[in-house]
């Protein structure tokens, strides 16, 4: 079992629109790989990868500004009982590999109407875990469990560090 740095995550898993879709000025898209959009965020000179399914339930994964520590976005427009600032503990199992974190619930934080937070890890194991497997299951502490498809990941993280290379000079 490996503890996360920071963990930030939503109670149910929902979605977020396509930031680069949206028109947000910092945000341009890179590519598309297998399902997943490729964005650059100019302000953080740094690139990310996201993903919606077909209930508008959307995944961010990319670099914290210094590039130092990873992180896994989820987030909801439906109504859930999240308040910002609160926290409880998270167990996310990926194929078995188990890690464990602590939740602070986010509101609005880059949309408004959207709920949901961040996994922070530099954990190398996770990231290639988050690449390599196709489910990523999450256990909130007060609410119920849910999953998400992570199917594509590997292209996309490698079009992300490519992305993030070229975002470098």
């Amino acid at each position: 079992m490996f503890d996360l740095k920071t963990l930030f995550i939503g109670a149910t898993l929902a979605g977020l629109a396509t930031t680069a879709s949206a028109g947000d000025a910092p945000f341009l898209q890179y590519g598309e790989v297998d399902g997943w959009v490729v964005i650059i965020d100019t302000e953080k000179s740094s690139c990310l990868i996201e993903k919606a399914d077909d209930l508008g339930h959307v995944v961010q994964m990319g670099l914290t500004k210094d590039r130092g520590i990873g992180y896994v976005g989820v987030f909801t427009t439906a109504e859930t009982d999240i308040k910002k600032g609160d926290t409880q503990a998270v167990l996310i199992s990926l194929d078995g590999n188990l890690y464990v974190g602590q939740a602070t619930g986010m509101r609005g934080n880059i949309t408004k109407g959207y709920s949901g937070g961040y996994i922070l890890s530099d954990d190398p194991q996770f990231v290639d875990d988050l690449a390599r497997k196709y489910v990523m299951d999450v256990f909130p502490e007060k609410a119920y469990g849910f999953a998400v498809d992570l199917t594509g990941t590997y292209k996309a993280i490698e079009l992300a560090r490519t992305c993030n290379q070229e975002q470098l000079g």
